[in-house]
C-alpha cells in the first residue's frame, strides 16, 4: 500500500479527547500554528465548544458535520484502539496518536485495521507530523518547523526537535516531517514512506533519525534499494554508545544479538547509499552542505 502523508492548511482536522488537559492545550497550539481544526470529540460534553471549536459526541457525527479527514487522538492508552476504530469507521483518512504505553495487541489490531482501510496512521508514541508552514498534527515545536526541501522521519521526538531546530537556523527547512514513533508496532514505518518521498516534488533529500533496536532502519535501507531512490539520504542513529544490556527509553529499542545494533544499522544503510553521521553536529553540517 502506498501512503501519502502530505496535508496542508486546508485539511480539516478533529481532535479526539479535546476536553482533556492535553487535548485543550495542544488543540490551541495547533490552531495557533495554522492547523484547520474544525471540531472536537468528547463523549461527555459539558459545553458546546472549546476555544471556539465545536464539540461532538463521536467521530461519525463530527465528520458528518465538518467533513473532517484527519484526526489527532489525545486519549489514554487503554482507549486508543477504540478511538482509532471509531475514526476509521467514520471515514477519517489520517490519524495521529501521540499516546504512549499502547498495549502491543491493541497496536497490532490498529495496524491491521488502518492498513486494510488505506488510512495513514502515525503512531503510537509519536510527536506527530507536519508540513512546515501549513499544518501540524501533534506537538512538534514551531521553532523547528521551517518550510524547505528536506523530508524528515524520526523515531525520537526530542532528538528530532533539536535536529529540526538546528537545521532551520542554518537555512534548511523540511517538506514533510513524520514522527513514526518508538514503539515496536507502529502504524507507519520508515520503509512505508520511501515511495512517497521518492516522488514528492517538494522533497530534495531525506533524513531519518533512528535508534538502536528493532530492524526499521535495515528495512528502510532495503526499501531504498528496491525503489532505486535517487535523492540524497542521510541518517543519524541514536544509541551508539549505549552499554550492552541497558534498557533504552523506547519500547522498540531492543537489541537481539547482532541484530538491531548501531553497527548493523550503519552497515545496512551505507550499503544502500545513505550517509550515516556520528553526531548531531556532523549531521547538521553535512545536510546543510548538500541542501542549502
Amino acid at each position: 500500500m502506498s501512503l501519502n502523508p502530505r496535508i496542508d492548511g486546508k485539511t480539516p482536522v478533529i481532535v479526539q479527547g479535546i476536553s482533556g488537559r492535553a487535548g485543550r492545550l495542544h488543540s490551541r497550539l495547533m490552531r495557533e500554528y495554522g492547523t484547520n481544526i474544525v471540531g472536537g470529540v468528547s463523549p461527555k460534553m459539558e459545553t458546546r465548544e472549546i476555544y471556539g471549536v465545536p464539540l461532538f459526541p463521536d467521530c461519525r457525527t463530527a465528520v458528518k458535520a465538518t467533513g473532517a479527514t484527519a484526526s489527532v487522538a489525545l486519549v489514554g492508552a487503554m482507549q486508543l484502539l477504540d478511538a482509532i476504530t471509531e475514526a476509521v469507521t467514520a471515514g477519517i483518512r489520517y490519524i495521529v496518536t501521540p499516546t504512549e504505553g499502547t498495549p502491543v495487541h491493541d497496536a497490532l489490531k490498529a495496524q491491521h485495521l488502518t492498513r486494510k482501510a488505506g488510512v495513514v496512521w502515525i503512531g503510537a508514541s509519536t510527536p506527530g507530523m507536519a508540513v512546515a508552514g501549513e499544518s501540524k498534527l501533534g506537538f512538534l515545536p514551531d521553532e523547528s518547523l521551517r518550510p524547505g526541501p528536506l523530508g524528515l522521519m524520526s523515531k525520537s521526538g526530542t532528538l528530532s526537535y533539536e535536529a529540526g531546530y538546528r537545521l532551520a537556523r542554518r537555512g534548511v527547512g523540511t517538506s514533510v516531517w513524520v514522527g513514526v514513533g518508538g514503539d515496536p508496532v507502529k502504524g507507519t514505518r520508515f520503509a512505508d514512506l520511501v515511495p512517497f518521498y521518492a516522488t514528492d516534488e517538494q522533497t530534495a533529500g531525506l533524513l531519518i533519525i533512528g535508534e538502536i533496536g528493532g530492524h526499521d532502519e535495515e528495512d528502510f535501507a532495503a526499501a531504498l534499494t528496491a525503489h532505486r531512490f535517487e535523492k540524497p539520504v542521510f541518517a543519524l542513529i541514536a544509541g551508539r554508545s549505549a552499554p550492552e544490556g541497558v534498557t533504552m527509553g523506547h519500547a522498540g529499542a531492543l537489541v537481539h544479538g547482532s541484530h538491531g545494533t548501531f553497527e548493523a544499522k550503519r552497515a545496512a544503510l551505507e550499503a544502500a547509499g545513505v550517509t550515516v553521521f556520528g553526531s548531531l553536529n556532523e549531521m547538521v553540517a553535512g545536510v546543510c552542505a548538500r541542501l542549502r
